[in-house]
């Protein structure tokens, strides 16, 4: 069992018609058909949507991936329409909104791993592969791989666990020339993050990203790209092979839950229970140093 703790009511604005509450956002379509996303403060961890928002998160990830999307868009283009807010949206929408095109989306997440970790490490402890692509021996968690790896999951719904899936599967989903554009497109937009990351002190060690298809068949990055939600970051001046490495993602909250001062155990069927105000905060400040630190800008 899993999902939300609470689930939110969503907010009825005029001109909008409500599609969708995701595990952080709300989906909307506007009377000119295209979609309008809102980024809530809402944090999910194993599955579940926690009881507790980290204040200013959602605009985080917002001005992130519109920061992100200005540099890749010689590589791939975005579905960013306008960051206007809609008419009659409430105020608490600015910074977190975006009116996007709306696309045929691949059932794909596309993950690329530059480095050892999550399920990646777990997959090649046991087998010395993960996504059945061969690594060699003698890695350990946080190794930087001989070369990025494109390792594609399925995209689950809310309450449910993303699943890694051979490359091979893909190509039997979408296609095989399908595929081979998203592996190709994924690795070079990994490339470019990572090489942009370095610069500013941060280890991209991997990040996931969503591509669709639009009108006229381009290939069109969509969604969130390479915030703390999507992508582990450490930091690169205490990256250290054979540890877990401290981290500017929600791994911090991760943390807290598997440990004994939660009280939860991740086995039952039980909802995880709200963070205490100092994990709140902790996490907070740690999703303003990933934004400050690769934009070069304070947060205001």
């Amino acid at each position: 069992m899993s999902g939300f703790v609470e689930k939110p009511e969503p907010l009825q604005v005029p001109g909008l018609v409500h599609l969708h509450t995701g595990k952080v956002r709300d989906l909307y379509r506007d009377e000119a058909g295209d979609l309008v996303m809102v980024a809530s403060d809402r944090m999910s961890a194993f599955d579940w949507v926690l009881p507790t928002e980290i204040p200013d998160k959602g605009r985080v990830l917002t001005q992130l991936s519109l920061w992100w999307f200005e540099r890749l868009e010689d590589l791939v283009p975005h579905h960013v329409i306008s960051t206007d807010l809609p008419a009659g949206a409430p105020a608490d929408w600015a910074g977190r909104t975006l009116v996007c095109r709306p696309l045929r989306m691949v059932p794909v997440e596309c993950v690329a791993r530059g480095y050892l970790a999550g399920s990646g490490l777990a997959e090649y402890e046991q087998t010395r592969t993960v996504c059945g692509l061969a690594l060699p021996e003698g890695l350990v968690d946080g190794s930087e791989l001989p070369a990025p790896i494109f390792t594609p999951a399925t995209k689950a719904a809310v309450g449910d666990h993303d699943e890694n899936v051979s490359y091979e599967e893909v190509a039997r989903q979408v296609g095989a020339e399908t595929a081979a554009r998203l592996r190709r497109t994924t690795l070079d937009v990994y490339a470019r993050a990572r090489d942009v990351a370095r610069d500013r002190g941060i280890v991209l060690a991997d990040t996931k990203f969503e591509f669709g298809f639009d009108a006229d068949e381009r290939l069109v990055i969509a969604d969130e790209v390479l915030t703390p939600d999507s992508s582990r970051f450490w930091p690169a001046d205490s990256w250290e092979p054979g540890r877990a490495q401290p981290s500017y993602d929600k791994q911090y909250v991760r943390d807290w839950l598997t440990s004994p001062a939660s009280g939860w155990d991740r086995a039952s069927e039980q909802p995880p229970p709200p963070l205490p105000q100092e994990i709140v905060d902790a996490t907070r400040t740690r999703y303003l140093e990933a934004y400050e630190h690769l934009t070069g800008t304070a947060w205001e």
